[in-house]
């Protein structure tokens, strides 16, 4: 039964790879008329409406159709700094385009050299590159510009997909360390069904499952450093994730 089901996932990965580029080729056109936009805020509200457009067709075509609870939570006006939990690939085009409203995320600067895919990829993110200081310098300020725009940063506070038997791995300081600078709530995010549609130590390997995404209350950044806001968050998504998987 077991060789039967890893069959199965490696065919199912290889359907899913199909429609994933048949379905970004499709919405890539309608993508770009995001830079038509002489508001950079409503630009990436129509980019972030167009990728979550792609995002539940290309998951309903795999069988990973997603339900996301507690969007209420994000509040008109307000801007957030947006934290996930990380377990898999599949977790990145979960998460971006169903945070509600216009929304960047930090990513790898080596992903923007795909061809045609790399467009798309920067025109939703803000690139860094790890190994070099002044990409890191340079991002954060980005990201802090971004959050003046009135526009969501979504960031992995655990950096890398958790490999590990825990339910997260400890979170870098990045995230709580620009919501206290700028003064901006965090709202937990936690991802629930990714580790087993895609586990993270097999490689090519895809299962229909039913994925969940819940916004948690946000966590206020006003009279904290980020080592205490670090910690509450940690421990929030910590215990949720732990009651809730």
């Amino acid at each position: 039964m077991k060789i039967f089901k890893e069959i199965f996932a490696r065919i199912w990965a290889l359907w899913g790879l199909i429609t994933f580029v048949t379905t970004f080729l499709i919405f890539f056109l309608p993508s770009l008329c995001s830079h038509l936009f002489a508001d950079e805020k409503k630009g990436q509200a129509f980019f972030i409406g167009v990728s979550k457009l792609w995002m539940n067709i290309w998951l309903a075509l795999v069988g990973c159709t997603v339900k996301v609870s507690g969007a209420n939570n994000f509040k008109a006006g307000q801007t957030y700094v947006v934290v996930f939990n990380h377990n898999a690939l599949l977790d990145v085009p979960l998460s971006a385009p169903f945070v509600p409203g216009a929304n960047k995320t930090i990513a790898k600067a080596s992903f923007a050299k795909v061809p045609i895919f790399g467009w798309f990829y920067k025109r939703g993110s803000i690139l860094v590159d790890r190994k070099k200081e002044s990409s890191r310098i340079k991002s954060y300020e980005e990201m802090k510009s971004v959050l003046t725009q009135g526009i969501h940063m979504s960031i992995y506070p655990e950096g890398t997909r958790n490999r590990t038997l825990e339910p997260l791995k400890p979170f870098y300081d990045g995230a709580f360390k620009l919501a206290t600078e700028t003064q901006k709530d965090i709202m937990p995010a936690v991802i629930f069904g990714t580790k087993k549609a895609m586990p993270v130590h097999k490689s090519f390997y895809l299962l229909p499952t039913r994925l969940k995404m819940d916004f948690l209350p946000p966590v206020a950044s006003a009279n904290v450093n980020a080592k205490e806001l670090k910690e509450k968050v940690f421990n929030l998504m910590y215990e949720y994730y732990t009651k809730n998987s």
